[in-house]
């Protein structure tokens, strides 16, 4: 970001590949905010910066699904993997979602009580607990 800039409410690091969305930083947080379809053709393009997202100690990782249309379960598995990463680490990971055919996903996977997934992302960065 150029020096004087302050309206802007997050640092970008870096956007994501094809129409995937972002990961910026905000509030001391990491978010991987996610756009469009997450199918098996997404997660082969994102899945190696959401591995070098997850691999930073005590990391806090948001990742935000409001933007997301359509998501299946090859998109389940990556964020499994982030998940796993994030907690050896010793870090924590949030789920934004609110969108109930993802959530059904999480459901018939058998991870939905797993993952802490939060309906907004103010209230995930306002979460206190993993």
């Amino acid at each position: 970001m150029s020096e004087g800039v302050t309206s802007t409410p997050y640092e970008l690091l870096v956007p994501l590949p094809g129409p995937y969305g972002r990961v910026y930083r905000r509030q001391e947080r990491t978010v991987v905010e996610l756009h469009g379809e997450i199918d098996i053709a997404a997660v082969t393009l994102i899945g190696a910066y959401l591995d070098v997202v997850t691999a930073v100690r005590a990391h806090e990782v948001i990742v935000d699904l409001t933007h997301v249309e359509f998501f299946d379960c090859s998109g389940l598995a990556l964020l499994c993997r982030a998940r796993r990463r994030t907690t050896e680490f010793g870090g924590r990971l949030w789920v934004v979602c609110s969108r109930p055919a993802t959530l059904r996903v999480f459901r018939a996977g058998g991870v939905l009580d797993v993952f802490r997934t939060l309906p907004t992302l103010d209230e995930a960065l306002a979460a206190q607990d993993g």
